[in-house]
């Protein structure tokens, strides 16, 4: 029998028609992003997270506007290429943070159009007689150069020069758009969760003393000077944010790469993620559940003045009395408030700050420590947290830092169990707010302790693993014994 062998031309001639039929069904371009994505899974994760970003923003369009809801974050980035931005800073922050990538020539030259656009929409303002009651009359020129780069990243680059442009246009889009999609998560958590779990909190926070009621009375005490100080530092933690990440990726212009891990990434994680837990767990804070709200500030604020109001509120309680323990329960509360408050972004992101900083010089470490330290005392003397959100906010951040080291480090093992660790602790805590805190607040000495100690667990373990992925110091070559000489 004749043995049957495969024509080894067979594939060889097949060839032609094959590519011939897939470049029917595609073009260069895109068989170009396949090959890419292929060959760099890396590349594929970004675009596959670009997708899931883009989509996320045209859900929260959808949400915002059924809801009627004042700002989708579509929408007002769109208004504010001509009418007055809510916060000019922050368009100019994001500016900065794309001209990290660029030389001093085009920083001037960005910057300068920038300003030159700003000027041109004040004068057009000042000749129709508009008067700008909302928002900053600035920050519009600082959005037309931001997607003025984009355009000359997308027209007249190519290669990685392409690729490094459109990453600093990203890092200042995300940093706006990062900041209307919090604002716009805050309305719908008011609207969505009409029931609040404060009462399960604060019977929790008995095993911490009640930090809230505690620095509320100092921030009182201390008077205008002092509330404006920690208002101060509350409201401007996302310029902190900024001018940390552009000591840390000051040197990209020059090395043409970003560095592996930075804080920006750290930041747009949190605010991302943290926004999903106040679904879970909607908390006022004890200003609102057991006070006036924000009026409670107004005989010390200098900028802004709010009536009392303490009609959803238990009672009229905070700072001065502390609450009774007592079989807590769901609450009904207004449909404005934010439930933002566990765990404590803003603790989160002030320990992401902290974090970072600790390579800098000792001023920048300096600043770091203070906005933390001072970021805590707001929080609590406030009202707007407990003291177990902060605690929560803490292992929450520790948490998404050594997941994103280890991703850095081709998932890392020992990130890895850390972060898996830091999970567990995070869910361990959320639980127990919720269905022990009564036992919590009748044996304090036994809860309080074991809240510390699962925090310091945690930054223990992440200290630990970090130490490890340190570049270690080499050590000094000892001499080499020498024959002695008779």
């Amino acid at each position: 029998m004749n043995e049957i062998r495969p024509d080894p031309n067979r594939n060889l001639t097949n060839r032609p028609k094959l590519r011939h039929k897939i470049s029917q069904v595609f073009s260069r371009a895109d068989l170009r992003i396949i090959y890419s994505v292929w060959r760099h899974p890396r590349a594929g994760l970004w675009a596959a997270a670009g997708v899931v970003s883009l989509g996320f923003l045209v859900a929260l369009e959808i949400v915002g506007r059924h809801y009627d809801l004042p700002g989708p974050p579509i929408t007002t980035g769109l208004r504010e290429f001509v009418f007055p931005p809510k916060s000019g800073a922050l368009l100019y922050a994001g500016l900065a943070l794309t001209a990290l990538v660029l030389t001093w020539r085009q920083r001037f030259i960005a910057f300068g159009t920038a300003i030159a656009i700003d000027l041109v929409i004040a004068a057009v303002r000042w000749a129709a007689g508009v008067q700008v009651t909302e928002g900053h009359p600035f920050g519009n020129g600082a959005l037309w150069a931001l997607m003025g780069c984009a355009v000359v990243a997308a027209t007249r680059r190519t290669g990685r020069e392409r690729v490094l442009l459109l990453k600093g246009v990203g890092l200042g889009v995300l940093l706006v758009a990062g900041r209307k999609t919090g604002d716009i998560w805050l309305h719908i958590t008011a609207k969505t969760r009409p029931m609040v779990l404060d009462q399960y909190v604060a019977t929790a926070d008995h095993a911490l003393g009640n930090p809230s009621w505690l620095m509320g009375r100092l921030v009182t005490a201390s008077g205008p000077i002092g509330f404006t100080l920690l208002d101060f530092v509350y409201g401007q933690l996302a310029v902190a944010a900024v001018l940390v990440a552009l000591y840390q990726l000051r040197h990209v212009a020059v090395e043409r790469r970003f560095p592996r891990h930075h804080l920006v990434r750290t930041f747009l994680v949190i605010g991302l993620l943290g926004p999903a837990f106040y679904m879970i767990f909607p908390v006022v804070g004890p200003v609102f559940a057991y006070g006036t709200g924000a009026g409670h500030w107004s005989h010390l604020s200098l900028w802004w003045h709010t009536e009392p109001d303490a009609q959803w509120a238990v009672a009229d309680l905070w700072p001065r009395t502390t609450i009774q323990v007592a079989a807590p329960h769901p609450m009904p509360f207004d449909g404005l408030t934010p439930r933002n408050c566990m765990p404590s972004l803003h603790t989160a992101w002030a320990t992401a700050i902290f974090i970072h900083s600790r390579k800098g010089p000792r001023g920048v470490r300096w600043a770091g420590t203070f906005w933390l330290a001072a970021t805590l005392c707001a929080t609590l003397g406030f009202g707007y947290h407990y003291g177990v959100d902060l605690i929560a906010g803490v292992v929450f951040t520790l948490t998404i830092e050594a997941a994103l080291r280890a991703f850095d480090r081709g998932w890392d093992p020992a990130g890895m169990r850390l972060a898996a660790y830091g999970a567990a602790v995070f869910t361990a805590l959320l639980l127990s707010y919720r269905f022990l805190p009564l036992q919590m607040a009748e044996h304090p000495w036994q809860a309080g302790p074991l809240l510390l100690l699962a925090l310091l667990s945690v930054i223990y373990g992440y200290v630990r693993t970090t130490a490890q992925w340190e570049p270690g110091v080499a050590s000094a070559r000892q001499p080499q014994p020498q024959p002695e000489l008779v």
